[in-house]
């Protein structure tokens, strides 16, 4: 009698799966013919493969290489969450949240927003709004700029294409202008966002990484002008994110939560 352990299995779908594990540290970048080669499929079939994950918003292309987008963590964190995983960044954020006594976030990038997947919040009575899973608009947003900061110079042109929104009079919306501040973001590697997603609302945002450099999240705490000077964020907050974005990169880097807890 046969059982469902005895099905076929969908040939195609391993192959999928096999392609995107195919990317890691040693593989950041691949051609089609190189994922072929790895992952011992023809490159007709890594080809429409590849295609596929790009137009899901899987993979980026530059024409020739292909590489994962922070998209691929989309697959993974309800898994995480369900483990207790995403621990791994709570503890330190709510620790962050005691030392500079503001709201913390962590969001990735989906085009053309940012989405939240941690946040940590004060105990004041009135805290910055959002939770898991919000989206804001990527050049709105100080964690925006730094994952903008991320894309190829193909990538940003088209992003920098489209008519961005003006959400306060200091929105960038000005392509060359939202250029020059996200370029400023990726060589410093933090970005500060000054009341340009709503009047009041000021942040400050710095990179996540893994082990081989690979910026995956970005991490920031946002404030209330009448609270906090651009001035207290740099010089007040930005230690502090900076440090705990660093613990939060070693514990992704080595996927064990529990061990990454101590």
């Amino acid at each position: 009698m046969s059982t469902e352990l005895d099905e076929p299995r969908l040939e195609q779908l391993e192959r999928a799966i096999a392609i995107l594990q195919v990317f890691d540290e040693e593989h950041p970048r691949l051609t089609v013919s190189e994922v072929a080669q790895l992952t011992d499929t023809t490159r007709a079939s890594a080809r429409r493969i590849l295609l596929t994950f790009k137009s899901l918003g899987f993979m980026r292309s530059d024409g020739r290489h292909f590489s994962l987008t922070p998209r691929v963590l989309e697959l993974g964190w309800n898994y995480f969450a369900s483990l207790g995983v995403d621990e791994i960044a709570k503890p330190l954020m709510r620790d962050l949240v005691e030392k500079v006594d503001e709201s913390c976030s962590m969001a990735t990038l989906d085009l053309p927003d940012i989405v939240d997947i941690a946040r940590a919040h004060t105990k004041r009575v009135m805290t910055i709004g959002g939770g898991i899973g919000t989206r804001l608009p990527a050049h709105a947003t100080a964690s925006g700029l730094i994952l903008l900061g991320t894309l190829s110079d193909a990538e940003l042109d088209a992003y920098l294409a489209a008519p961005l929104d003006k959400y306060t009079q200091h929105t960038p919306t000005d392509p060359e202008r939202l250029r020059t501040v996200v370029m400023t973001a990726r060589v410093r590697g933090w970005a500060l966002n000054d009341q340009a997603l709503e009047i009041g609302l000021r942040g400050i945002a710095v990179p996540v990484h893994t082990q081989s450099g690979e910026v995956v999240a970005a991490l920031s705490v946002s404030s209330n002008s009448a609270r906090t000077t651009l001035k207290d964020l740099r010089e007040r907050c930005l230690p502090a994110l900076q440090e705990t974005a660093r613990a939060i990169s070693v514990g992704l880097s080595r996927g064990d939560a529990r061990e990454n807890l101590a």
